[in-house]
């Protein structure tokens, strides 16, 4: 389980979360979503504890995440930043062989069946033609897709994902989350992730957490969350809230802002 008690931290000496508190237990997949500035990818920082908050404090099961030490946080936790990997010289199978670090020794040696992991993550996420490609030959939505196998090979307990779909089409999307969501079922993963897309979001994550001016503005499940009137608070904007056929989960429908009821 991980906590977040009273945050309070700003950027560029602007205040962005406010006294955020919140809890995520394992086994779920958490979106944040919300407008652009409100703090989503600094609030994933804070989670992962590459950054430390100006007041307020993370526990991970019941201890501040900043009294583990980096190596052990990272075979419980793996982190994809929202800028992906950069185009290296290493090829696919290299990149993604460096998820293992956390459980290598002081010579390298790991006392795991490393190569069947690989593997693995690499087959999961359709690499399996570009697994020795170096990486600077490599799309921006192909080098995404290794940065979640680079996730796969590091075996955390919980991931944490900044706007994993951004750089691929709507059927990598659609692949990329289905993945994670089969992963996280098969070894009862817990994850968090900050998405753009609402509707998305809503497909695929147990609960929703809306940020808006440092606050958390609802949280809960998606049906729960996202409103026609919530939109309109929080994003400022006009939609339509309709079932998906399929799933019943909520989805928006924008209202453009020339729209009449005449159809014109």
């Amino acid at each position: 389980m991980i906590e977040a008690n009273g945050i309070v931290q700003e950027v560029q000496g602007r205040t962005v979360l406010n006294g955020l508190n919140c809890r995520f237990d394992m086994g779920k997949i958490y979106g944040i979503i919300g407008p652009n500035g409100v703090g989503k990818s600094t609030f994933l920082q804070l989670l992962s504890g590459v950054e430390r908050p100006k007041a307020g404090d993370v526990l991970l099961e019941g201890r501040s995440i900043y009294a583990y030490p980096r190596k052990q946080l990272a075979r419980r936790m793996a982190v994809l930043q929202q800028s992906g990997l950069p185009p290296v010289g290493f090829s696919v199978r290299e990149v993604v062989g460096m998820g293992r670090y956390p459980y290598q020794g002081w010579l390298g040696s790991d006392s795991d069946d490393s190569e069947a992991v690989i593997d693995e993550a690499i087959k999961a996420m359709g690499l399996t033609e570009l697994r020795q490609r170096k990486m600077d030959q490599l799309s921006g939505g192909e080098r995404q897709r290794v940065a979640l196998a680079k996730l796969m090979a590091q075996q955390p307990s919980i991931i944490l994902l900044d706007e994993p779909t951004t750089y691929l089409d709507i059927g990598f999307q659609v692949q990329l989350l289905d993945t994670v969501r089969a992963w996280q079922r098969e070894r009862n993963l817990t994850v968090i992730a900050v998405l753009h897309d609402l509707n998305l979001a809503s497909l695929y994550c147990d609960e929703l957490i809306v940020l808006h001016r440092g606050a958390i503005a609802a949280a809960g499940a998606a049906r729960d969350v996202l409103t026609a009137e919530l939109i309109g608070r929080v994003y400022e904007t006009t939609a339509s809230i309709v079932a998906h056929p399929l799933t019943g989960a909520p989805q928006i429908m924008l209202q453009p802002s020339s729209y009449r009821d005449d159809g014109r």
